[in-house]
């Protein structure tokens, strides 16, 4: 057992000074005031000082579709799982579902055992998959290799309903081009079906909530949009308090003050995602990602056409943006990036949280928003950026 001390706590449910975390193997143990570590420091090794750091729960990146240099569509195996791991770390994910964009089904399927194979040893980090398509609609495609586009295939959804939420976790589709049984046949799964790359219109938009879509994806981007006299699938989610919707924060995909806007109205189903791609954590100038070659340069990633290829987002850059550029409280930029994430997809009891009996995954930063630390699965690890 081991204290964190001199540090300000975001539980998610409350800011505390003066309070030491206890930690055990995987688990934090207990939050307590720091003079009460003078009659049990015989049982605790080390006590480690914090300077003055903020902490919170490590963050949960619900769209994650590469980072360090590697894409989990071009190589899906446990090592490229393993560095994305390792590069998101550094800037405060600690859990996170790899993205596997529109693909063929022998990479679905892959995808499926790759990731159910990786979470043996390491379920609080890989949560599980994020198959963004190939269900959506051509239209809103955005980078998404159009080839590889198509209508559900019963076989297939009911082989992915099969693996269940411990496997794949989220879908993204298109409710428009799904059924109504099709979307239930998942969501009676415990899968989270969200709506994305989609041209629905309000009312079908609100028909695929009714039918179990429990969340939209990248808020704002690739979907019909909200017109005076067309709601569209941003309406639709406006005017439906219980689906929660992810968000790109980083300036480029949505405005700023589209942010601020969604928050009011969405509260906490509000969540942050970065959409983040191999130049994360890397020097990189381009890429490829949906058969197109994509283009990175200041903090942007575009194809040749000037159509927007995933993010260079980091989490901790989300977060400050959050309070920054949006206006938002610390504390609720910090619970978007972690309790609210766990919440969509039902990990809460165990992930978002600072508190007795969560696993130990936590962020330690800074006032200007530096990685200073990072504890991971209960193993305290000084970040060097």
């Amino acid at each position: 057992m081991y204290a964190l001390t001199n540090c300000h706590l975001y539980t998610s449910e409350q800011a505390l000074t003066d309070q030491a975390v206890l930690i055990d193997a995987e688990r934090i143990v207990d939050i307590v005031p720091v003079n009460a570590l003078d009659f049990v420091h015989t049982t605790i090794h080390p006590i480690i000082d914090l300077a003055g750091y903020s902490v919170a729960p490590g963050f949960i990146d619900l769209q994650l579709n590469g980072c360090g240099g590697v894409m989990f569509n071009d190589a899906i195996t446990a090592e490229t799982l393993e560095i994305m791991h390792q590069t998101s770390l550094k800037s405060g994910t600690t859990s996170y579902l790899p993205t596997l964009i529109t693909a063929p089904n022998a990479d679905m399927l892959k995808a499926l055992e790759v990731v159910k194979t990786y979470r043996q040893h390491s379920p609080h980090n890989v949560l599980g998959l994020h198959l963004e398509g190939p269900y959506l609609n051509p239209k809103r495609k955005g980078i998404h290799n159009e080839a590889y586009i198509r209508l559900p295939d019963r076989a297939m959804l009911e082989t992915i309903a099969a693996a269940g939420s411990d496997v794949v976790k989220l879908i993204t589709l298109a409710p428009e081009q799904a059924t109504p049984a099709e979307i239930r046949l998942l969501a009676e799964q415990g899968i989270v079906v969200s709506a994305g790359h989609t041209d629905a219109t309000y009312e079908q938009a609100i028909a695929g909530f009714e039918a179990g879509v429990a969340m939209v994806t990248h808020l704002f981007n690739a979907m019909s949009p909200w017109l005076g006299r067309s709601p569209g699938v941003v309406g639709a989610v406006f005017s439906h308090s219980e689906v929660y919707a992810g968000i790109i924060a980083d300036g480029y995909h949505v405005h700023f003050e589209s942010i601020a806007l969604a928050h009011r109205l969405k509260q906490s189903k509000l969540l942050l995602v970065t959409d983040a791609t191999p130049p994360v954590g890397t020097q990189m100038a381009s890429f490829w990602i949906g058969g197109q070659e994509v283009f990175y340069k200041d903090g942007k990633c575009v194809s040749a056409d000037g159509t927007l290829g995933g993010s260079a987002l980091t989490m901790i850059e989300a977060v400050a943006n959050c309070v920054q550029q949006v206006g938002l409280p610390l504390a609720e930029a910090l619970r978007m990036a972690s309790l609210y994430p766990a919440q969509a997809i039902g990990v809460d009891d165990y992930l978002g949280r600072i508190a007795p009996g969560y696993v130990a995954n936590l962020i330690i930063f800074d006032d200007t928003f530096q990685i200073k630390a990072m504890v991971d699965r209960g193993k305290y690890i000084p970040v060097d950026i």
